[in-house]
């Protein structure tokens, strides 16, 4: 409760959470769960994830779909517009071997999504390959977000496929794109993003990583970035929203950081308000 008071002034946006139709969660998360070796805090229903929005204050959430091969793109599209609300931001994916790319890509702007999500274990790409660069491309030229899981996965083998020289690779050769990396920048690859990202015009959201970084290491990177370019994210059902959202106030990064952290900076970043 005490967290909730603390902030009712302000506006919590979660930038990174999924969910799926009721028919298929069950079995879509039981796989999942097997496939990581990881036990989920939520359902993967959509009104589980609202239940705890409601429950921990959180005001909107950016619902994340993971296209694993080119022919889901219409079974999320169409979703994604069904579940959309003032609350629930859904981003959905391309897939980057579908060759429909730069259509999938001008459908999801004209139909008033923010933006898509990308997974290159799940879609098994590197993200600086060259084959992506046209997707890029198109992405800027529709001003659209990319939220990109970054860093390595603990349900694939520790490739490197999204750490944080590739990041920078793809942003020297996209100064445009509006990249927002998962995880604190790279999932269990730190030492990396300190070398490479701090500083740089890279969002990074903190889901995955307050849990596993010593607090001291955790405020050193958050302190040492743009202070526009750290947002809260909660990688829900996969982590619990009050925990993380406890873990960011345990930081004590004072309230105006904070602020910005939990929702100023995503409201920005999709031209909210």
């Amino acid at each position: 409760m005490g967290l909730l008071l603390y902030h009712k002034n302000m506006e919590i946006v979660d930038f990174h959470t999924h969910a799926f139709p009721d028919e298929i969660a069950e079995r879509a998360m039981s796989i999942l769960e097997k496939e990581g070796n990881i036990k989920a805090r939520l359902d993967g229903r959509l009104s589980s994830l609202l239940k705890s929005m409601d429950d921990n204050g959180i005001e909107r959430s950016v619902v994340c779909s993971i296209a694993t091969k080119p022919s889901q793109f219409d079974s999320i599209f169409s979703w994604s517009k069904k579940i959309r609300s003032e609350r629930i931001y859904p981003f959905p994916s391309v897939h980057p071997d579908d060759t429909n790319f730069r259509e999938r890509i001008r459908a999801i702007k004209e139909e008033g999504f923010l933006g898509l999500k990308f997974h290159p274990y799940y879609q098994d790409f590197d993200m600086d390959e060259e084959r992506v660069f046209p997707i890029y491309e198109e992405i800027c030229r529709n001003d659209l977000i990319v939220v990109m899981h970054t860093g390595f996965d603990f349900a694939f083998p520790r490739i490197r496929k999204a750490d944080p020289v590739k990041i920078m690779r793809v942003k020297e050769k996209f100064p445009d794109i509006r990249l927002v990396t998962t995880h604190l920048g790279s999932w269990d690859d730190w030492d990396e993003v300190e070398r490479h990202l701090i500083g740089k015009d890279i969002y990074m959201e903190i889901s995955f990583s307050l849990d596993l970084l010593d607090s001291e290491k955790a405020r050193e990177i958050i302190f040492r970035h743009p202070a526009t370019h750290i947002l809260f994210g909660t990688d829900s059902p996969w982590t619990d929203q009050a925990e993380t959202l406890s873990l960011l106030r345990g930081l004590k990064l004072g309230k105006d950081l904070e602020g910005m952290i939990l929702g100023e900076n995503a409201l920005r970043l999709m031209k909210i308000k």
